[in-house]
């Protein structure tokens, strides 16, 4: 949905997602890289400007910051304040949270996290706009599921905190 939501915007978004196959629960790995020009690096990013971590538990188990660029941002979905977990993880990096858990169990009934994290990334960074993020749902969902997303989407840009 994000790099869909650039491409509509923009211009070029590929997105490279990492699964592990082997093991049901095993943490994914997802890379979106985004630009004004077309994209010819079709690997991983190993220096990422942002990182979003949409399973709350992964950040006490998996190295979430490895290759984050100098003043890159971390975007977590935990009902913790940013500040705590910035001090917890030792950096001196911005630090955003947003209750995406919350919010999808709140309109979903269902932990479906992604959509708020897309709000909260769109807040925090403003690649793309509000109504771009819409558009790009309303292309993709129909009805009540459109609804329910931007709804998710519009209240985790809204809920986002950072330090």
């Amino acid at each position: 949905m994000r790099a869909s939501t650039y491409r509509r915007s923009r211009n070029s978004a590929p997105r490279r997602p990492t699964r592990a196959r082997d093991r049901s629960g095993a943490p994914v790995t997802g890379y979106t890289r985004i630009s004004d020009e077309p994209i010819d690096i079709h690997s991983g990013v190993y220096s990422p400007d942002i990182v979003v971590v949409i399973d709350p538990f992964v950040i006490r188990t998996v190295n979430v910051l490895e290759g984050l660029k100098e003043g890159g941002s971390l975007i977590v979905n935990s009902s913790e304040d940013p500040s705590s977990l910035k001090n917890e993880l030792k950096i001196t990096n911005p630090v955003y949270t947003v209750d995406a858990t919350k919010i999808a169990l709140d309109i979903f009934n269902r932990p479906f996290f992604n959509t708020p994290m897309l709000g909260a990334l769109v807040k925090v960074t403003k690649i793309v706009s509000l109504d771009s993020v819409e558009k790009a749902i309303r292309a993709r969902f129909e009805g009540t599921l459109a609804e329910k997303n931007i709804q998710a989407v519009k209240r985790a840009y809204e809920e986002v905190k950072g330090e």
